[in-house]
C-alpha cells in the first residue's frame, strides 16, 4: 500500500495490542502517524519502537477536549488524512445489575466520542476535500453477547453512525466506515479459561483466534486509495464466525 506513504493518520487506542500492530502496518507503509492513548509509558515505547511516530496523551472521555485534540493531533503532523477510531472500554454487567454509569460511560466513551473524533476530524478533511474515518467496532455490536448490553449497543451504534457520516459526506470525497474484530488474541483473550477459549474456536470457521495483525491489514486497506469506492460499510474481520 504504497500510497500510504506520508499520509497524515492519528490512531487512538494505540498502545494495546491491536492498536500497537495498527501503528507497526502504518510504519511500514511510510506514513506520519500520531499514536494517542491514556499511557503514557506505554506510548513511549511505542515512539522508542518506531522512529519519528508523533505521540499524545489524551483521553478520549474528555469529550469536551476532542476538538482541542484533533486540532493539536493535526497540527503536530501537518495535516490529517485519515483517523482510526481504535480507542474504548468495557464495564460489564449483566442488565439487571448494570448500574446507569456503566452503561452512560460505555456509551459516552465507545459512541459519543467516536461520534465527536469524526466530527472535528471531517471539519479538518472538508478543507482538505478528501479523507478516511475508520471506526472499530465489535462482533458483538452485530450479534449481542450476555454482559454486555452497553457495549454492544455502542458498538451496534458506531456502525449505524458511520452509515449516516458515509450518506452525508461521500460527496466531499470522504470515506467512513467500519471494522468489526472477532475474537483476536490480545492481553484481555490471554485472560480466558481455557476451556471457554476451545468452546469460543469451536465456533470459529476457521478454527481459530485471529491476530492483530488482520485488524491492522484491514485498517490499512480502508485508509488506502485501494478502498475508494467503499463507503459506508462494515468489513468483518472475524474468521467466519458472523457473516453479514
Amino acid at each position: 500500500m504504497n500510497d500510504l506513504k506520508e499520509k497524515n493518520i492519528i490512531v487512538t487506542g494505540a498502545s494495546g495490542g491491536i492498536g500497537n500492530s495498527i501503528i507497526e502496518k502504518f510504519y511500514e507503509c511510510g506514513a506520519n502517524i500520531l499514536a494517542s492513548g491514556t499511557k503514557v509509558e506505554k506510548l513511549e515505547l511505542l515512539k522508542k519502537k518506531y522512529n519519528n511516530i508523533k505521540i499524545l496523551k489524551f483521553d478520549i472521555s474528555q469529550s469536551e477536549k476532542i476538538e482541542e485534540f484533533i486540532e493539536s493531533a493535526s497540527n503536530e503532523l501537518g495535516g490529517l488524512d485519515c483517523i482510526v477510531n481504535n480507542a474504548g472500554i468495557t464495564q460489564d454487567n449483566l442488565a439487571i445489575r448494570m448500574s446507569l454509569e456503566e452503561w452512560k460511560n460505555v456509551i459516552n466513551i465507545n459512541l459519543t466520542s467516536t461520534f465527536l473524533l469524526s466530527k472535528f476530524a471531517i471539519k479538518k478533511m472538508l478543507k482538505n476535500k478528501k479523507g478516511k474515518i475508520v471506526n472499530i467496532t465489535s462482533i458483538v455490536g452485530h450479534t449481542g453477547n450476555l454482559g454486555q448490553v452497553n457495549y454492544s449497543a455502542s458498538k451496534a451504534g458506531i456502525v449505524a453512525m458511520s452509515k449516516s457520516l458515509a450518506i452525508e459526506y461521500s460527496k466531499k470525497n470522504i470515506n467512513v466506515n467500519c471494522i468489526s474484530p472477532g475474537f483476536i488474541k490480545t492481553a484481555m483473550t490471554d485472560k480466558i479459561d481455557e476451556k471457554f477459549k476451545e468452546t469460543i474456536i469451536s465456533k470459529i470457521p476457521s478454527a481459530r483466534l485471529g491476530e492483530p495483525d488482520d485488524i491492522a491489514n484491514a485498517v490499512g486497506f480502508l485508509c488506502s486509495d485501494q478502498s475508494s469506492y467503499i463507503n459506508g460499510e462494515t468489513l468483518h474481520v472475524n474468521g467466519g464466525m458472523y457473516m453479514a
